[in-house]
């Protein structure tokens, strides 16, 4: 036995530092950038990656840009002319040139344009909508996103019979077929079948909530009226308080209702947010931020060792909604091959979009988060093939 003892020693320090060395390269895999700081890029073969491929995918990016005009008021009001009533109810901003970002292992494999331009990002802000209802969840406030938000929401939104049968869970992937008025916008003015007039949209058939998948803005900017009304500070603050500072974002972005969405909150009044800026509003914010958001959900909610919020929510957030398996909780999936938007997306990749060719692409398969902006929408699963293809 005495004879042992000095290997069973051994055996112990070697399994100690091996432990310690193991922990250390896990925390050192991914780089998280410092506030403020340049961001530390690493060359195409130090990260595995074919260079000549990756500037040809940068090259085409930079080719097919978004074409409606730099002007984004009346980009908008050119594309959602057929909707009744439509009108701008938020801020809008003359838009940039095409930029993005692509890291890998969280260091910038390359990036082209203006990173740090504050531009309207449209539906992507439905991600970052998506999240405040994740930190609602963790915090208790909601319990269970199969709950009828009636339970929480009682001022009258939700006492019809039949959106009072609608869930969180509804809201968050866009089948809940809510109908009602919110901010002068009508449900089923926002974006109309080609088929039919006013009275026929009006008196339509409602489908029993979690059946229909339906991009709606009205309805999404009813979340976000109900996620205020549960954390009961503005939603740009929760952003703030909860993501945005911990990850060292900037602190030149904004996020927008309209002119006429305040609400009394606890006897302050608030400004209710837009989902997106289909009448303007929603998330005004920079490449940089965006990557940096895109990082963290990556990182599975860690960033830099600690942890901003429950990795259990990327789980729920990117499980295929039983009324569209390419939707998630406001973020768009590739599960099963068929989403022609990114098909080359592996199974277990999810992304953001938004109007006018704005992505949040992340792929946990190559440890990668692709950042483009302004690129135009047709020719976005081209480009997404050609950066995977430089990486593989």
């Amino acid at each position: 036995m005495t004879e042992l003892k000095p290997i069973i020693m051994r055996t112990i320090f070697f399994l100690f530092f091996f432990t310690l060395a193991f922990s250390i390269t896990c925390q050192e895999a991914y780089y998280y950038p410092e506030r403020g700081s340049t961001w530390k890029q690493k060359s195409a073969r130090a990260l595995g990656t074919d260079q000549a491929l990756l500037d040809e995918a940068i090259r085409f990016a930079q080719a097919h840009e978004y074409t409606e005009p730099h002007d984004i008021r009346r980009a908008i009001l050119k594309s959602f002319a057929h909707e009744p009533f439509h009108t701008l109810l938020g801020p809008t901003r003359q838009r940039g040139e095409p930029a993005g970002m692509i890291l890998k292992k969280g260091y910038l494999l390359a990036s082209w344009g203006d990173t740090r331009r504050v531009d309207m990002t449209f539906s992507v802000t439905k991600s970052y909508l998506s999240t405040l209802a994740g930190l609602a969840l963790e915090d208790g406030v909601i319990e269970d996103l199969d709950d009828p938000v009636k339970k929480y929401i009682w001022d009258g939104k939700f006492d019809s019979p039949h959106n009072a049968k609608i869930t969180w869970s509804h809201l968050l992937n866009q089948s809940s077929d809510w109908s009602g008025q919110l901010w002068g916008g009508y449900d089923w003015a926002d974006r109309p079948p080609k088929e039919g007039g006013l009275d026929d949209w009006k008196m339509r058939k409602l489908n029993e909530p979690g059946t229909t998948f339906e991009y709606n803005d009205v309805r999404v900017n009813l979340l976000a009226y109900c996620l205020l009304n549960m954390h009961r500070k503005p939603l740009p603050m929760v952003l703030k308080e909860r993501i945005m500072d911990p990850i060292g974002a900037s602190s030149t972005w904004r996020w927008y209702g309209y002119h006429n969405s305040w609400v009394n909150i606890d006897g302050i009044k608030m400004q209710s947010v837009s989902g997106g800026g289909h009448s303007g509003g929603g998330l005004f914010i920079n490449t940089e931020d965006h990557a940096r958001f895109g990082l963290l959900f990556l990182s599975k909610g860690q960033w830099d060792g600690k942890t901003i919020f429950d990795p259990q929510w990327i789980d729920m957030m990117t499980h295929p909604s039983p009324s569209n398996s390419n939707y998630g909780y406001m973020w768009w999936l590739n599960p099963d091959g068929t989403n022609q938007r990114m098909s080359h997306l592996p199974s277990n990749a999810y992304f953001a979009a938004g109007f006018g060719g704005n992505y949040i692409i992340v792929i946990p398969d190559h440890d990668i988060v692709i950042v483009a902006r302004w690129l135009d929408p047709r020719h976005a699963n081209e480009f997404l093939g050609k950066v995977l293809q430089a990486i593989k």
